[in-house]
């Protein structure tokens, strides 16, 4: 099975707790919001360990190193089958300025043309009820254990 692995970067704000959530960039991505949101993962390398993946990966996609005491959080899996492990962190981060790393694809298909694009597009601070609307519907459950695990009631 495929292992992503992630962190869930989440602050307090005026007594509401918010979630850091990203879009994925490329062209595939461009009119898809609710539902395809995520917490910044990525592919554990051979013989990497899975926080030190799910660190470096959220630095990679969003130029921020989150750091702090990290809360193991129930895998979930994904509809495509595959494994994503999560921590949280508590941290606070500027959506606007996030660097993301790129990818190159075909593109337009077929047209022998390569073209480079941010692996996110965009990101953003939400708070439970809206970040659960907009990420993959698998991970919602980071947020909602994530929640119990503060002692908080979902916002």
């Amino acid at each position: 099975m495929k292992q992503s692995a992630g962190i869930l970067l989440y602050r307090k704000t005026n007594d509401i707790t918010e979630y850091f959530l990203v879009h994925p960039g490329g062209p595939y991505f461009q009119k898809k919001d609710a539902g395809w949101w995520s917490i910044p993962k990525g592919e554990i390398e051979p013989g990497e360990a899975p926080l030190h993946a799910a660190i470096r990966e959220f630095e990679e996609e969003t130029g921020y190193q989150p750091g702090g005491t990290f809360i193991p959080l129930q895998p979930i899996v994904q509809k495509g089958g595959k494994q994503v492990l999560c921590w949280a962190t508590e941290g606070d981060t500027d959506p606007e300025k996030i660097v993301s790393n790129t990818f190159e694809i075909e593109w337009p298909p077929h047209s022998g043309r390569k073209k480079t694009f941010p692996e996110i597009d965009k990101a953003g601070w939400f708070d439970a009820d809206t970040a659960k609307k907009l990420i993959n519907a698998q991970q919602a459950a980071f947020i909602e254990e994530l929640s119990k695990f503060r002692g908080q009631a979902p916002e």
